[in-house]
C-alpha cells in the first residue's frame, strides 16, 4: 500500500538523521510530490510513525525526530534459551544485520530453557512494552503455561515471531523453524543407503525439535522395512544437557553406549553438540568411528569440524534462521502479513558416517 511505502521512507530517513533529534522531517507537500500521493495518504503514514514513537509534532513548525534511539518502540526483545549456545551468536548477528539498518536496537534475554524465567521476562515486557519480540520458546515439546502472556502481548499490539522452536498452542503466531521431520528422515535414509540397517538415536526430549527429528528418523526406518529400534533410542532433557556440558558428566552417554547402543551400527544425534561428546566417548572406549559406530547429526556447526572425527551433519545456508526471523518481524512492524516457514536442510558428508 502507498502509505506503507511513505512510512518506510520516513523510517529510513530517521535512521540517517538519528543523531539529530531536532532535524525536521520532509513536509507533507514534499512527501506528496515525491510519492505522487494524496495528503490523506501522507498523514496516515505519519500517524503510524507517531504511534511507533519515532516522530513528534510541533505546532506551526512540522514534524521532528523523537529521539528514536531511546524510543521503546524501536527496541526489539530477542529471547533465547542460552546466550552461549553454539548456534545463537551467529543467529543474533544475522538479526542485527537486518534490524539495525532499519533503526531498531536489540535487547537480549536468556531463559536457560526455563518456563519460569520465560514468564518473568514476558511479564517485564508487558510492564515496559517494546516494539516487537523475537523468541525461542522454552521447553517447546511440553505444554506451555505462558500462552496467556503471549496473547496479552499480542493484544497490546506487540508483534511476535518465534524462531528455532514453536508452541503448537500458538500456531497462529509466525515462526521460523527447521524442517525437523524431513531432517530426521533424510539422515536415516542416508544411513540406510550406506548399508546401515541397525540405527539408534539420541534426542532431546523437552524441545519440539527432538520429537520431530525422532519422528522423521523412525518413519524412514519403517518405510525401508527395517526393525524400529525402540531399545536403541535415548532421550535427555535440559538439565541432563547442563550436567554434560557444564559439569563434564559423561555418564548419560557412557550408559547409552554400553547398555542401549551395542545392537546398532549407526546413531543419529539430536545435534552436533551431543554428537561431538558421543564420538569422544566412543573413541575413549577403544571403538572406532565409523567402523564400529557411524555418527550423524544436525546443525553443521563448528563442533562438526573440530571433532576428532569430523561429523556428517545437516545444515542450513549461513544466515537463514536469524535473517528470516528478523525479516518477518520487519514485515509485521510495517503492517504486512508474515507466515511461518520451515527451513530445508543440506547434507554435509564428512568422515563420521
Amino acid at each position: 500500500m502507498k502509505y506503507q511505502a511513505v512510512a518506510q521512507y520516513l523510517r529510513e530517513y530517521i535512521v540517517l538523521h538519528a543523531n539529530e533529534p531536532l532535524h525536521p522531517l520532509p513536509t507533507e507537500q514534499d512527501l506528496q510530490d515525491r510519492f505522487g500521493v494524496s495528503r490523506q495518504t501522507v498523514r496516515k503514514a505519519i500517524s503510524i510513525l507517531k504511534e511507533e514513537g519515532l516522530i513528534k509534532s510541533r505546532r506551526g513548525s512540522g514534524y521532528y525526530l523523537a529521539k528514536a534511539g531511546n524510543s521503546s518502540s524501536m527496541q526489539i526483545a530477542v529471547i533465547t534459551t542460552f546466550m552461549d549456545d553454539y548456534i545463537f551468536p551467529a543467529v543474533l548477528r544475522d538479526m542485527e544485520n537486518i534490524l539495525t539498518p532499519n533503526g531498531y536496537k536489540i535487547q537480549v534475554y536468556s531463559t536457560l530453557n526455563r518456563v519460569s524465567a520465560e514468564r518473568e521476562i514476558l511479564q517485564q515486557i508487558s510492564r515496559h512494552p517494546v516494539g516487537g519480540i523475537i523468541v525461542e520458546g522454552s521447553k517447546t515439546a511440553l505444554p506451555n503455561p505462558n500462552t496467556d502472556l503471549y496473547q496479552k502481548l499480542r493484544d497490546m499490539g506487540i508483534p511476535i515471531v518465534f524462531f528455532q522452536g514453536h508452541y503448537p498452542d500458538l500456531s497462529h503466531i509466525p515462526a521460523v523453524t527447521d524442517n525437523n521431520y524431513a531432517g530426521g528422515y533424510m539422515l536415516a535414509k542416508y544411513l540406510i543407503s550406506k548399508g546401515y540397517k541397525s540405527i539408534g538415536g539420541i534426542f532431546k526430549s523437552d524441545d519440539i525439535q527432538g520429537p520431530e527429528r525422532y519422528g522423521g528418523m523412525m518413519n524412514a526406518i519403517r518405510d525401508a522395512g527395517l526393525s524400529v529400534p525402540d531399545h536403541s533410542i535415548c532421550w535427555y532433557d535440559s538439565e541432563q544437557r547442563a550436567r554434560l556440558i557444564e559439569d563434564k558428566d559423561e555418564r548419560l552417554l557412557i550408559r547409552f553406549l554400553k547398555e542401549r547402543l551395542p545392537a546398532s551400527s549407526a546413531v543419529i544425534c539430536y545435534n552436533d553438540e551431543i554428537a561431538y561428546h558421543l564420538i569422544k566417548d566412543i573413541l575413549s572406549m577403544g571403538k572406532k568411528v565409523p567402523k564400529d559406530f557411524a555418527v550423524v547429526s544436525f546443525d553443521n556447526s563448528y563442533y562438526s569440524r573440530i571433532c576428532p572425527v569430523p561429523i556428517t551433519s545437516l545444515g542450513h545456508k549461513a544466515g537463514t534462521m536469524g535473517t528470516q526471523a528478523a525479516s518477518k518481524m520487519l514485515d509485521l512492524l510495517r503492517g504486512k502479513e508474515a507466515r511461518s516457514s520451515a527451513i530445508p536442510w543440506d547434507l554435509v558428508i564428512r568422515a563420521s558416517g
